[in-house]
């Protein structure tokens, strides 16, 4: 069995949706990142950062329990693991061709939304250059992803990979980011495609229930964004 301990976002969409696509047995482990569940000790124990997503895998490499934090290696751990969605060691080509793609996303696409996110709704105050800055971030990355989608189906190439699983959730939000996407016909016709999987659809459905309706709270504001973050623990 697989424990995942994680909360309905981007980051904890992407590993719901890996599990879903390779079949995996998973177990449900609600970390309320607006309650503050990321700063509990048990939770440090796996995941030191204090973000979620984390794993901990019953049957690791060993055969012993692991833990996994860090959403873009609990990929690559489960694509090694089942064999899926990476290729082998035997086709070292088409497997950097996946994990540039996942760096991409860890890198680029997940930090920067995060920020134009940010910016652009969550701040309280309204700074117009850090708006312009991610704004024009975000549709530089989209423009990225929009030539290289104009010549591969995938994001890796031929084959739907982990890169795709990666960057899929925080594209969702392309209007709130300031992203026209009638002006990406690729990204459109990957993001829609992608988007009417089973396994998608599904993994996105993982604690939907829990998602916040309406502003966010004053507690949740200083759970995420106030100085609880940087106390010594």
């Amino acid at each position: 069995m697989i424990h995942v301990h994680t909360w309905p976002t981007p980051n904890g969409h992407k590993v719901h949706i890996m599990l879903e696509e390779a079949g995996l047995d998973y177990e449900i482990h609600p970390v309320n990142i607006g309650e503050g569940d990321q700063f509990k000790p048990e939770f440090l124990a796996i995941s030191p950062n204090n973000k979620m997503p984390a794993i901990v895998d019953d049957d690791g490499p060993d055969g012993q329990p692991i833990s996994v934090f860090e959403s873009g290696a609990i990929l690559i751990y489960l694509a090694e693991k089942t064999g899926q969605f990476m290729p082998g060691e035997d086709d070292p080509r088409g497997r950097m061709r996946v994990l540039e793609w996942l760096m991409f996303q860890m890198g680029g696409v997940g930090p920067m939304l995060g920020q134009n996110h940010h910016f652009r709704a969550y701040a309280p105050e309204k700074i117009p250059y850090a708006i312009d800055r991610y704004t024009n971030e975000a549709r530089r990355l989209y423009g990225v992803l929009d030539r290289r989608l104009g010549e591969v189906p995938y994001l890796a190439g031929a084959a739907y990979s982990i890169a795709d699983m990666a960057t899929f959730p925080w594209l969702r939000g392309y209007g709130r980011q300031g992203v026209a996407m009638e002006e990406l016909p690729n990204v459109k016709r990957w993001f829609d495609e992608i988007g009417e999987r089973p396994a998608v659809q599904r993994g996105l459905e993982v604690l939907a229930d829990q998602r916040r309706e309406g502003p966010m709270s004053d507690k949740a504001r200083e759970m995420m964004f106030g100085a609880t973050q940087y106390q010594s623990r």
